[in-house]
Protein backbone atom coordinates (compact mmCIF):
# COMPACT_ATOMS: atom_id res chain seq x y z
CA UNK A 1 0.00 0.00 0.00
CA UNK A 2 3.04 2.57 1.11
CA UNK A 3 4.67 1.70 -2.32
CA UNK A 4 1.49 2.55 -4.51
CA UNK A 5 0.63 5.50 -2.29
CA UNK A 6 4.49 6.49 -3.07
CA UNK A 7 4.36 5.62 -6.62
CA UNK A 8 1.35 8.02 -7.09
CA UNK A 9 2.79 10.51 -5.16
CA UNK A 10 5.93 10.59 -7.60
CA UNK A 11 3.52 10.76 -11.00
CA UNK A 12 1.55 14.07 -9.10
CA UNK A 13 5.09 15.44 -8.31
CA UNK A 14 6.31 14.86 -11.77
CA UNK A 15 3.22 16.16 -13.12
CA UNK A 16 3.27 19.48 -11.34
CA UNK A 17 7.12 19.82 -12.34
CA UNK A 18 5.98 19.52 -15.88
CA UNK A 19 3.52 21.87 -15.74
CA UNK A 20 5.27 24.35 -13.87
CA UNK A 21 8.00 23.97 -16.21
CA UNK A 22 5.41 24.83 -19.30
CA UNK A 23 4.77 27.87 -17.40
CA UNK A 24 8.12 29.25 -17.25
CA UNK A 25 9.07 28.01 -20.41
CA UNK A 26 6.05 29.78 -22.21
CA UNK A 27 6.76 33.13 -19.50
CA UNK A 28 10.37 33.37 -21.03
CA UNK A 29 9.25 33.18 -24.68
CA UNK A 30 6.94 35.73 -23.92
CA UNK A 31 9.50 37.75 -22.46
CA UNK A 32 12.04 36.79 -25.10
CA UNK A 33 9.85 38.68 -27.84
CA UNK A 34 8.20 41.50 -25.42
CA UNK A 35 9.95 44.79 -25.87
CA UNK A 36 13.21 45.62 -25.15
CA UNK A 37 14.00 47.41 -21.82
CA UNK A 38 15.08 50.92 -21.37
CA UNK A 39 16.91 52.52 -18.97
CA UNK A 40 14.25 53.54 -16.83
CA UNK A 41 14.17 49.57 -16.53
CA UNK A 42 17.65 49.02 -15.48
CA UNK A 43 18.78 52.04 -13.52
CA UNK A 44 17.63 51.36 -9.97
CA UNK A 45 18.05 54.47 -8.18
CA UNK A 46 19.75 55.07 -4.17
CA UNK A 47 16.63 54.83 -1.90
CA UNK A 48 16.70 54.18 2.07
CA UNK A 49 15.47 50.85 3.00
CA UNK A 50 13.52 49.93 6.41
CA UNK A 51 15.93 50.16 8.61
CA UNK A 52 17.66 53.38 7.36
CA UNK A 53 13.85 55.12 7.54
CA UNK A 54 13.01 54.04 11.07
CA UNK A 55 16.32 55.24 11.96
CA UNK A 56 16.08 58.90 9.84
CA UNK A 57 14.38 61.96 10.14
CA UNK A 58 12.49 64.46 8.28
CA UNK A 59 15.21 65.88 6.63
CA UNK A 60 17.02 62.89 5.85
CA UNK A 61 14.44 61.47 4.29
CA UNK A 62 14.36 64.52 2.24
CA UNK A 63 17.79 64.55 1.55
CA UNK A 64 17.69 60.75 0.45
CA UNK A 65 14.36 61.38 -1.84
CA UNK A 66 16.60 64.12 -3.53
CA UNK A 67 19.68 61.88 -4.22
CA UNK A 68 16.74 59.44 -6.02
CA UNK A 69 15.83 61.80 -7.92
CA UNK A 70 19.87 63.27 -9.32
CA UNK A 71 20.29 59.65 -9.83
CA UNK A 72 17.41 59.71 -12.26
CA UNK A 73 18.52 62.69 -13.78
CA UNK A 74 21.91 61.41 -14.09
CA UNK A 75 21.93 58.08 -14.68
CA UNK A 76 18.76 58.04 -17.10
CA UNK A 77 17.23 61.45 -18.38
CA UNK A 78 20.74 62.64 -18.94
CA UNK A 79 21.80 59.48 -20.71
CA UNK A 80 19.17 58.47 -22.88
CA UNK A 81 20.03 57.60 -26.53
CA UNK A 82 18.12 59.61 -29.73
CA UNK A 83 15.19 57.06 -30.06
CA UNK A 84 14.05 58.11 -26.12
CA UNK A 85 14.05 61.70 -26.49
CA UNK A 86 10.67 62.20 -27.82
CA UNK A 87 7.68 64.04 -26.37
CA UNK A 88 5.91 61.16 -25.18
CA UNK A 89 8.37 59.88 -22.52
CA UNK A 90 8.56 61.61 -19.46
CA UNK A 91 12.23 60.91 -19.12
CA UNK A 92 12.90 63.24 -21.69
CA UNK A 93 13.98 66.84 -20.50
CA UNK A 94 12.23 68.20 -23.47
CA UNK A 95 8.96 66.58 -22.66
CA UNK A 96 6.26 68.54 -21.81
CA UNK A 97 5.12 65.34 -19.12
CA UNK A 98 9.04 65.59 -17.67
CA UNK A 99 7.89 66.19 -13.82
CA UNK A 100 10.92 68.99 -13.77
CA UNK A 101 8.78 71.09 -16.05
CA UNK A 102 5.27 70.75 -13.75
CA UNK A 103 4.77 74.06 -11.21
CA UNK A 104 4.68 70.74 -8.63
CA UNK A 105 6.12 68.05 -8.40
CA UNK A 106 3.85 65.36 -6.98
CA UNK A 107 6.30 62.80 -7.83
CA UNK A 108 8.10 64.29 -4.51
CA UNK A 109 6.75 63.84 -0.77
CA UNK A 110 4.69 67.23 0.13
CA UNK A 111 4.02 68.84 3.12
CA UNK A 112 0.38 71.14 2.80
CA UNK A 113 0.00 73.12 5.83
CA UNK A 114 -2.85 75.04 6.97
CA UNK A 115 -3.36 78.90 7.52
CA UNK A 116 -3.08 79.34 11.50
CA UNK A 117 -2.23 76.69 13.65
CA UNK A 118 -3.21 73.08 12.37
CA UNK A 119 -6.57 71.14 14.03
CA UNK A 120 -5.21 68.17 13.36
CA UNK A 121 -3.05 66.30 10.85
CA UNK A 122 -3.32 63.78 8.21
CA UNK A 123 -1.30 61.06 6.50
CA UNK A 124 -1.96 60.29 3.03
CA UNK A 125 -0.40 57.23 1.68
CA UNK A 126 -0.41 56.32 -2.49
CA UNK A 127 -1.39 53.61 -4.62
CA UNK A 128 1.42 50.90 -6.19
CA UNK A 129 3.21 52.68 -9.11
CA UNK A 130 1.30 55.54 -8.48
CA UNK A 131 2.66 59.00 -6.64
CA UNK A 132 1.49 61.86 -3.76
CA UNK A 133 -0.73 63.18 -6.85
CA UNK A 134 -3.17 60.31 -6.50
CA UNK A 135 -4.22 62.14 -3.65
CA UNK A 136 -3.24 65.90 -3.69
CA UNK A 137 -7.09 66.78 -3.76
CA UNK A 138 -7.68 65.05 -0.71
CA UNK A 139 -4.60 66.48 0.88
CA UNK A 140 -5.94 70.19 -0.51
CA UNK A 141 -9.53 69.43 1.20
CA UNK A 142 -7.96 68.77 4.25
CA UNK A 143 -5.60 71.36 4.08
CA UNK A 144 -9.00 73.82 3.52
CA UNK A 145 -9.85 72.38 7.19
CA UNK A 146 -7.45 72.93 9.21
CA UNK A 147 -5.30 69.65 8.55
CA UNK A 148 -1.69 69.89 7.54
CA UNK A 149 -1.28 66.87 5.15
CA UNK A 150 1.20 64.76 4.87
CA UNK A 151 1.71 62.88 1.12
CA UNK A 152 4.92 61.07 1.35
CA UNK A 153 6.66 59.53 -1.56
CA UNK A 154 6.69 55.86 -0.77
CA UNK A 155 10.19 54.20 -1.64
CA UNK A 156 10.32 53.03 -5.61
CA UNK A 157 8.26 55.23 -6.42
CA UNK A 158 8.33 58.81 -8.00
CA UNK A 159 11.61 57.79 -9.98
CA UNK A 160 11.25 55.06 -12.58
CA UNK A 161 10.29 51.74 -12.58
CA UNK A 162 13.08 50.28 -11.82
CA UNK A 163 12.94 51.42 -8.28
CA UNK A 164 10.03 48.59 -7.85
CA UNK A 165 12.64 45.97 -8.91
CA UNK A 166 13.93 45.75 -5.57
CA UNK A 167 12.30 47.42 -3.10
CA UNK A 168 10.15 45.67 -0.29
CA UNK A 169 7.07 45.90 1.21
CA UNK A 170 8.58 46.74 4.62
CA UNK A 171 10.58 49.64 3.20
CA UNK A 172 7.09 50.87 2.76
CA UNK A 173 5.61 50.74 6.14
CA UNK A 174 8.41 52.31 7.54
CA UNK A 175 7.97 55.22 5.23
CA UNK A 176 3.99 55.37 6.69
CA UNK A 177 5.53 54.98 10.18
CA UNK A 178 7.87 58.43 9.15
CA UNK A 179 5.20 60.06 7.59
CA UNK A 180 2.90 59.57 10.58
CA UNK A 181 5.60 60.92 13.24
CA UNK A 182 6.16 64.00 11.16
CA UNK A 183 2.26 64.73 10.73
CA UNK A 184 2.18 64.61 15.00
CA UNK A 185 5.18 66.60 14.83
CA UNK A 186 3.43 69.26 12.96
CA UNK A 187 0.29 69.01 14.62
CA UNK A 188 0.23 67.75 18.42
CA UNK A 189 -2.99 68.51 19.22
CA UNK A 190 -6.36 67.41 17.15
CA UNK A 191 -7.55 64.30 15.62
CA UNK A 192 -4.88 62.13 13.11
CA UNK A 193 -6.47 60.45 9.96
CA UNK A 194 -5.04 58.22 7.83
CA UNK A 195 -5.66 58.29 4.16
CA UNK A 196 -4.48 55.30 1.94
CA UNK A 197 -5.85 54.70 -1.58
CA UNK A 198 -5.15 51.11 -3.20
CA UNK A 199 -1.94 49.67 -2.05
CA UNK A 200 -1.67 52.67 0.51
CA UNK A 201 -5.20 51.64 1.52
CA UNK A 202 -3.53 48.08 2.74
CA UNK A 203 -0.46 50.59 4.53
CA UNK A 204 -3.16 52.83 6.06
CA UNK A 205 -4.66 50.35 7.84
CA UNK A 206 -1.60 48.20 8.62
CA UNK A 207 -0.46 51.44 10.15
CA UNK A 208 -3.77 51.36 12.23
CA UNK A 209 -3.37 47.74 13.38
CA UNK A 210 0.13 47.88 14.15
CA UNK A 211 -0.66 51.09 16.38
CA UNK A 212 -2.89 48.72 18.13
CA UNK A 213 -0.20 46.41 19.28
CA UNK A 214 2.74 48.88 19.72
CA UNK A 215 2.30 52.00 21.84
CA UNK A 216 4.76 53.51 20.85
CA UNK A 217 2.62 54.32 17.44
CA UNK A 218 0.50 57.04 17.27
CA UNK A 219 -3.28 56.11 16.79
CA UNK A 220 -5.41 57.15 14.25
CA UNK A 221 -8.54 59.02 15.35
CA UNK A 222 -10.10 58.02 11.57
CA UNK A 223 -9.41 55.85 9.04
CA UNK A 224 -10.33 56.29 5.34
CA UNK A 225 -9.71 54.02 2.84
CA UNK A 226 -10.34 54.53 -1.36
CA UNK A 227 -10.05 51.35 -3.30
CA UNK A 228 -8.11 49.57 -0.74
CA UNK A 229 -6.17 46.88 -2.13
CA UNK A 230 -7.67 44.00 0.43
CA UNK A 231 -7.73 40.63 -0.61
CA UNK A 232 -5.19 39.10 -3.42
CA UNK A 233 -6.19 37.00 -6.37
CA UNK A 234 -4.57 33.42 -7.14
CA UNK A 235 -2.35 35.40 -10.15
CA UNK A 236 -0.92 38.30 -7.31
CA UNK A 237 -0.01 35.41 -4.90
CA UNK A 238 2.15 33.20 -7.44
CA UNK A 239 3.41 36.33 -9.29
CA UNK A 240 6.92 35.72 -8.51
CA UNK A 241 7.15 32.44 -10.03
CA UNK A 242 6.83 35.09 -13.41
CA UNK A 243 10.02 36.27 -13.11
CA UNK A 244 11.82 32.82 -12.46
CA UNK A 245 13.37 33.09 -15.68
CA UNK A 246 14.82 36.70 -15.16
CA UNK A 247 18.02 34.82 -13.59
CA UNK A 248 18.93 34.19 -16.99
CA UNK A 249 20.32 37.62 -18.74
CA UNK A 250 18.62 36.57 -21.97
CA UNK A 251 15.82 36.58 -20.57
CA UNK A 252 16.01 39.33 -17.83
CA UNK A 253 12.57 40.87 -19.30
CA UNK A 254 10.64 38.24 -17.33
CA UNK A 255 11.35 40.17 -14.21
CA UNK A 256 8.44 42.36 -16.11
CA UNK A 257 4.91 41.98 -15.97
CA UNK A 258 4.43 44.71 -18.40
CA UNK A 259 6.85 47.07 -20.63
CA UNK A 260 5.06 50.23 -21.73
CA UNK A 261 6.01 53.58 -22.57
CA UNK A 262 6.12 56.26 -19.88
CA UNK A 263 3.79 58.86 -20.85
CA UNK A 264 2.35 59.44 -17.43
CA UNK A 265 4.27 62.24 -15.69
CA UNK A 266 3.28 60.87 -12.32
CA UNK A 267 2.58 57.08 -12.60
CA UNK A 268 4.68 54.49 -13.95
CA UNK A 269 3.12 52.40 -16.86
CA UNK A 270 5.46 49.57 -16.99
CA UNK A 271 5.13 46.74 -14.30
CA UNK A 272 7.82 44.68 -12.34
CA UNK A 273 6.88 40.90 -11.15
CA UNK A 274 8.33 42.33 -7.42
CA UNK A 275 5.88 45.45 -7.18
CA UNK A 276 3.22 42.55 -7.15
CA UNK A 277 5.03 40.03 -5.27
CA UNK A 278 5.43 43.03 -2.44
CA UNK A 279 2.32 43.98 -2.66
CA UNK A 280 0.77 40.65 -1.72
CA UNK A 281 3.18 39.90 0.82
CA UNK A 282 1.73 43.14 2.42
CA UNK A 283 -2.50 41.90 1.84
CA UNK A 284 -1.33 38.47 3.35
CA UNK A 285 0.41 39.70 5.89
CA UNK A 286 -2.17 42.01 6.95
CA UNK A 287 -5.28 39.74 6.22
CA UNK A 288 -3.37 37.45 8.76
CA UNK A 289 -3.23 39.89 11.42
CA UNK A 290 -7.11 41.53 10.75
CA UNK A 291 -7.78 37.65 11.89
CA UNK A 292 -6.01 37.84 14.59
CA UNK A 293 -6.53 40.79 16.24
CA UNK A 294 -10.22 40.24 15.29
CA UNK A 295 -10.18 36.57 16.97
CA UNK A 296 -8.79 38.84 20.19
CA UNK A 297 -11.42 41.43 20.17
CA UNK A 298 -8.34 43.95 19.74
CA UNK A 299 -10.53 45.44 17.13
CA UNK A 300 -13.04 46.86 19.52
CA UNK A 301 -10.07 49.93 20.12
CA UNK A 302 -9.63 50.68 16.48
CA UNK A 303 -10.17 54.02 14.94
CA UNK A 304 -13.58 54.07 13.00
CA UNK A 305 -13.12 53.02 8.81
CA UNK A 306 -14.73 55.09 6.34
CA UNK A 307 -14.03 52.83 2.81
CA UNK A 308 -14.95 53.97 -0.60
CA UNK A 309 -15.04 51.30 -3.19
CA UNK A 310 -16.47 51.24 -6.83
CA UNK A 311 -18.76 48.24 -7.55
CA UNK A 312 -16.91 47.62 -10.83
CA UNK A 313 -12.90 47.28 -9.86
CA UNK A 314 -10.72 45.39 -12.30
CA UNK A 315 -7.89 45.66 -9.66
CA UNK A 316 -8.77 45.12 -5.88
CA UNK A 317 -11.73 42.51 -5.26
CA UNK A 318 -15.57 44.31 -4.19
CA UNK A 319 -16.03 41.10 -2.37
CA UNK A 320 -13.43 41.12 -0.50
CA UNK A 321 -13.51 44.34 1.37
CA UNK A 322 -16.66 43.63 2.10
CA UNK A 323 -16.05 40.27 3.57
CA UNK A 324 -12.16 40.34 4.46
CA UNK A 325 -11.96 43.78 6.29
CA UNK A 326 -15.38 45.15 7.13
CA UNK A 327 -17.53 42.22 8.14
CA UNK A 328 -14.69 41.66 10.56
CA UNK A 329 -14.84 44.77 12.24
CA UNK A 330 -16.72 45.83 15.20
CA UNK A 331 -20.40 46.59 14.29
CA UNK A 332 -21.62 50.30 13.99
CA UNK A 333 -17.83 50.97 13.49
CA UNK A 334 -17.35 51.15 10.09
CA UNK A 335 -19.36 52.49 6.88
CA UNK A 336 -18.74 51.41 3.51
CA UNK A 337 -19.81 53.26 0.68
CA UNK A 338 -20.03 52.07 -2.93
CA UNK A 339 -19.99 53.68 -6.22
CA UNK A 340 -22.55 51.31 -8.32
CA UNK A 341 -22.51 51.23 -12.70
CA UNK A 342 -24.42 53.77 -13.87
CA UNK A 343 -27.92 52.07 -14.93
CA UNK A 344 -28.89 54.76 -17.60
CA UNK A 345 -25.84 54.59 -19.30
CA UNK A 346 -26.19 53.71 -23.42
CA UNK A 347 -23.87 50.45 -22.49
CA UNK A 348 -25.97 48.55 -19.99
CA UNK A 349 -27.56 46.46 -22.73
CA UNK A 350 -24.56 45.06 -23.74
CA UNK A 351 -22.67 44.56 -19.96
CA UNK A 352 -21.60 41.06 -19.38
CA UNK A 353 -24.42 39.15 -17.38
CA UNK A 354 -24.11 38.73 -13.54
CA UNK A 355 -22.01 42.07 -13.38
CA UNK A 356 -25.08 42.91 -10.72
CA UNK A 357 -24.52 39.71 -8.44
CA UNK A 358 -21.89 41.18 -6.28
CA UNK A 359 -24.77 44.20 -4.99
CA UNK A 360 -27.13 42.13 -4.80
CA UNK A 361 -24.82 40.05 -2.15
CA UNK A 362 -23.75 42.70 -0.39
CA UNK A 363 -26.76 44.64 0.06
CA UNK A 364 -27.96 41.78 2.92
CA UNK A 365 -30.06 43.83 5.66
CA UNK A 366 -30.12 43.03 9.17
CA UNK A 367 -26.76 41.25 9.08
CA UNK A 368 -24.70 43.61 8.44
CA UNK A 369 -22.95 45.26 11.03
CA UNK A 370 -21.89 48.24 9.47
CA UNK A 371 -23.26 50.74 7.30
CA UNK A 372 -23.53 50.57 3.62
CA UNK A 373 -23.96 53.59 1.56
CA UNK A 374 -24.96 52.99 -2.42
CA UNK A 375 -24.51 55.66 -5.06
CA UNK A 376 -25.72 55.76 -8.49
CA UNK A 377 -28.39 56.82 -11.17
CA UNK A 378 -31.86 56.85 -10.16
CA UNK A 379 -34.77 57.19 -12.60
CA UNK A 380 -34.71 61.32 -11.60
CA UNK A 381 -31.03 61.71 -11.22
CA UNK A 382 -28.23 60.19 -8.50
CA UNK A 383 -28.99 58.86 -5.76
CA UNK A 384 -26.99 57.81 -2.28
CA UNK A 385 -28.95 54.73 -0.97
CA UNK A 386 -28.12 54.02 2.90
CA UNK A 387 -28.63 50.87 4.63
CA UNK A 388 -27.48 51.39 8.27
CA UNK A 389 -25.88 49.15 10.25
CA UNK A 390 -28.83 46.39 11.62
CA UNK A 391 -31.21 47.75 9.55
CA UNK A 392 -34.22 46.22 7.10
CA UNK A 393 -34.41 49.59 5.69
CA UNK A 394 -32.66 51.70 3.14
CA UNK A 395 -32.79 55.60 3.35
CA UNK A 396 -32.67 57.08 -0.26
CA UNK A 397 -30.59 60.46 -0.16
CA UNK A 398 -30.82 62.82 -3.69
CA UNK A 399 -27.75 63.94 -5.21
CA UNK A 400 -27.56 67.20 -7.17
CA UNK A 401 -24.18 65.58 -8.68
CA UNK A 402 -24.72 63.83 -12.78
CA UNK A 403 -23.70 60.42 -13.45
CA UNK A 404 -22.75 61.10 -16.97
CA UNK A 405 -24.64 58.68 -20.01
CA UNK A 406 -21.24 57.90 -21.34
CA UNK A 407 -19.51 56.43 -18.34
CA UNK A 408 -20.86 52.79 -17.06
CA UNK A 409 -19.08 52.75 -14.20
CA UNK A 410 -16.49 54.18 -11.91
CA UNK A 411 -13.22 52.49 -11.64
CA UNK A 412 -10.29 51.55 -9.11
CA UNK A 413 -8.25 54.25 -10.39
CA UNK A 414 -11.10 56.70 -10.96
CA UNK A 415 -12.57 57.40 -7.45
CA UNK A 416 -9.43 60.25 -6.36
CA UNK A 417 -10.09 62.50 -8.69
CA UNK A 418 -12.37 65.08 -9.25
CA UNK A 419 -13.34 65.83 -13.05
CA UNK A 420 -11.53 69.13 -13.36
CA UNK A 421 -8.18 67.07 -12.57
CA UNK A 422 -5.75 68.33 -15.00
CA UNK A 423 -4.43 65.13 -15.99
CA UNK A 424 -7.44 62.55 -15.96
CA UNK A 425 -10.43 64.84 -15.56
CA UNK A 426 -12.95 64.63 -18.83
CA UNK A 427 -13.54 68.25 -17.82
CA UNK A 428 -9.51 69.36 -17.27
CA UNK A 429 -8.91 72.67 -15.42
CA UNK A 430 -6.90 74.76 -18.01
CA UNK A 431 -4.28 76.03 -15.26
CA UNK A 432 -3.59 72.50 -14.14
CA UNK A 433 -1.37 71.60 -16.86
CA UNK A 434 0.83 68.57 -16.78
CA UNK A 435 1.45 68.20 -20.46
CA UNK A 436 -1.06 65.64 -21.18
CA UNK A 437 -4.91 65.58 -20.78
CA UNK A 438 -5.86 61.75 -20.45
CA UNK A 439 -8.97 61.89 -19.09
CA UNK A 440 -10.04 63.88 -22.78
CA UNK A 441 -7.45 62.17 -25.12
CA UNK A 442 -11.09 60.53 -27.95
CA UNK A 443 -10.64 56.82 -28.17
CA UNK A 444 -11.85 57.13 -31.69
CA UNK A 445 -9.49 57.17 -34.54
CA UNK A 446 -7.08 54.80 -36.13
CA UNK A 447 -5.93 51.72 -33.73
CA UNK A 448 -2.18 51.87 -33.34
CA UNK A 449 -1.79 55.47 -33.99
CA UNK A 450 -1.10 55.67 -29.72
CA UNK A 451 1.36 55.25 -27.41
CA UNK A 452 -1.34 54.62 -24.85
CA UNK A 453 -3.47 50.96 -25.15
CA UNK A 454 -7.49 52.05 -25.93
CA UNK A 455 -8.08 49.72 -23.24
CA UNK A 456 -6.15 51.48 -20.93
CA UNK A 457 -8.07 55.17 -22.34
CA UNK A 458 -11.53 53.67 -21.84
CA UNK A 459 -11.19 53.09 -18.32
CA UNK A 460 -13.30 55.60 -16.25
CA UNK A 461 -10.08 58.24 -14.79
CA UNK A 462 -12.03 60.70 -12.37
CA UNK A 463 -15.11 60.62 -10.31
CA UNK A 464 -18.15 62.48 -10.89
CA UNK A 465 -18.89 62.27 -7.32
CA UNK A 466 -15.95 63.45 -5.92
CA UNK A 467 -17.58 65.91 -4.11
CA UNK A 468 -19.87 63.97 -2.27
CA UNK A 469 -16.87 61.71 -1.07
CA UNK A 470 -14.98 64.91 0.49
CA UNK A 471 -18.83 65.89 2.04
CA UNK A 472 -18.38 62.15 3.50
CA UNK A 473 -14.51 62.76 4.71
CA UNK A 474 -16.01 66.02 6.34
CA UNK A 475 -18.61 64.06 8.36
CA UNK A 476 -15.65 62.65 10.18
CA UNK A 477 -13.97 65.94 11.38
CA UNK A 478 -14.31 67.81 14.43
CA UNK A 479 -17.21 70.75 14.25
CA UNK A 480 -14.06 73.21 14.67
CA UNK A 481 -12.99 71.72 11.32
CA UNK A 482 -15.78 71.77 9.46
CA UNK A 483 -16.48 74.14 6.73
CA UNK A 484 -18.23 77.36 7.96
Amino acid sequence: MRALVRKWLSRVAAALGLVLLTVLAVRAFDAWRSPPLKLWHTEVPRELDAKAIDAADWLTWLKAEDAALSDVRARVSDKLPQGDRIPSNRFFAGSPMNPARLAVDWNRTQVLMPEGTPRGGVVLLHGLTDSPYSLRHVAAHYRERGFVAVTIRLPGHGTVPAGLTQVEWTDWMAAARLAVLHARTLAKDGPLHVVGYSNGGALALKYALDALENPSLARPDQIVLISPMIGITSFARFAGVLGWPAVFPPFAKAAWLDVVPEYNPVKYNSFPVNAARQSSRLVRNLGAQLTRLSKQGALEQLAPVLTFQSVLDSTVSTRAVVDELHALLPPGRSELVLFNRNGSADAAPILRAGIDETMRAIMNPVSNGFSITVVGASPTGSMARTLSAGSAMSVDVPLSLIYPRDMYSLSHVALPFPLDDGLYGTQPDPTDDYGVKLGMVAVRGERGSLVVSADTLMRATCNPFFDYLLERIDATLPTSASPP
